[in-house]
This record gives structure tokens, C-alpha cells and sequence, in this order.
């Protein structure tokens, strides 16, 4: 068994929707803030990304402390009128985390692509992750604007070991379920061959994308 860190799920999740593009990256899988984030931090919760932080009540802890692996919930605001979502792939200060999301900057003209290690910064004057600027990067920076959020939904432990821990075809499948219809039977169909064809699929996806 493989150990999977978010970051290596982020970037299985590129080669993926590469791999199983029919014209090479620019026909490739548009992600979703949710989606994405529901694949690489393992928190089962559906529906608009404003409404996990009430969904999470109950099932999963939540606080204003960033952790490794966490969703920060953005609120909805403007233009972001059903919030936002973005896993926590490290912790560098404790103003400053990095993320892995989906659909946010525009990269060579085009949105929903999934994004690692992303600088969030948090600006709220009691420095309790209630207000953050994210690097956008057409524009190279943080920025100027402030987005509101409310705080961080923790994974579970034990579903942490659980999901931490698990071999390249359940991960391969995981995936299948995000994929778009077309997509979706592309991947099925190479999920029907053997364990090693499936291995070989994404190392040479991998390598594309490096």
C-alpha cells in the first residue's frame, strides 16, 4: 500500500483528466471547487460549498485553525454567490497556509482546473481565519480583495488512515465518479483491464504533465 498526501491526489487528479482527455489538456475535465475538494480530503459532503460548514455540524469537527488536509469554507459573497471550497496542503505560518482547489484563477484563459499549493493568507484583525486574500494568478499576487470565510472542517482521523491508505485502482475510481458522462465510460473501460495497465495509464500521465 501507498501512503496518498493531498498534494500527490491533486496532481493524480491533473494527469487523470489529461490521460482521459480526447484532444490532449485543453479538452480536459473542467473541476468544481466541491468535487475536487471532496476527492482529495476524503469529507463526504455534497451540495453547494457555502452549505458544508452547516452540513458539517455533527459529522465532522470544525474550528478556525487551519490543519493539513482540512476545507476551508468560504462564504458566499459577490460574484462567488455559492462559496467556495479549498483543501489545506500545508501550514507555513499561522497566517499563511498553502491549498490545493479547483476553478479559481484563470490559467492561459481558461478556469476549472485544479490548482496545488496555492498561498492563502489570513487578514482579519483578530487573526481568526475569518477574513483571507488568495494568490491569483493571472495576477501574479494575493491581491487586494478580502473574502470572508467561516473556518476549517477537520477530516475525521480514523478516515484519514482509512483514505490515507489505499491502492491505485480505488483512487483511479474514485475519481471515475467526478468524471463527466463521456469521461466517465472512457475511465471505466480502462478500469476493466488489468491492476498494471491501469498503474502504467497514470505514470504515463504523470510524466506528461511534469
Amino acid at each position: 500500500m501507498k501512503r496518498w498526501t493531498p498534494p500527490k491526489l491533486a496532481c493524480l487528479a491533473a494527469a487523470l483528466a489529461i490521460a482521459l482527455a480526447p484532444s490532449g489538456a485543453s479538452a480536459g475535465q473542467y473541476w468544481q471547487c466541491v468535487p475536487a475538494a471532496r476527492i482529495l480530503s476524503g469529507i463526504q459532503l455534497f451540495g453547494d460549498a457555502y452549505t458544508w460548514w452547516r452540513q458539517a455540524a455533527g459529522k465532522y469537527d470544525t474550528g478556525q485553525t487551519p490543519k493539513v488536509g482540512s476545507v476551508l469554507v468560504f462564504k458566499p459573497t459577490g460574484r462567488m454567490n455559492k462559496g467556495h471550497v479549498a483543501v489545506v496542503s500545508s501550514v507555513a505560518t499561522e497566517r499563511i497556509i498553502q491549498v490545493d482547489h479547483a476553478n479559481w484563477s484563470q490559467i492561459e484563459g481558461h478556469r476549472g482546473q485544479i490548482e496545488e499549493n496555492i498561498t492563502v493568507v489570513d487578514v482579519s484583525k483578530a487573526g481568526d481565519w475569518s477574513q483571507v486574500r488568495v494568490w491569483y494568478d493571472p495576477a501574479g499576487d494575493v491581491g487586494t480583495t478580502a473574502y470572508p470565510v467561516y473556518g476549517f472542517i477537520y477530516q475525521d482521523e480514523a478516515a484519514m488512515r482509512q483514505a490515507g491508505e489505499v491502492d491505485g485502482i480505488q483512487l483511479a475510481a474514485n475519481f471515475v465518479t467526478a468524471l463527466p458522462m463521456a469521461a466517465g465510460q472512457a475511465a471505466s473501460q480502462a478500469m476493466t483491464q488489468t491492476g498494471d495497465a491501469i498503474a502504467a495509464l497514470i505514470q504515463s500521465a504523470t510524466r506528461g504533465g511534469q
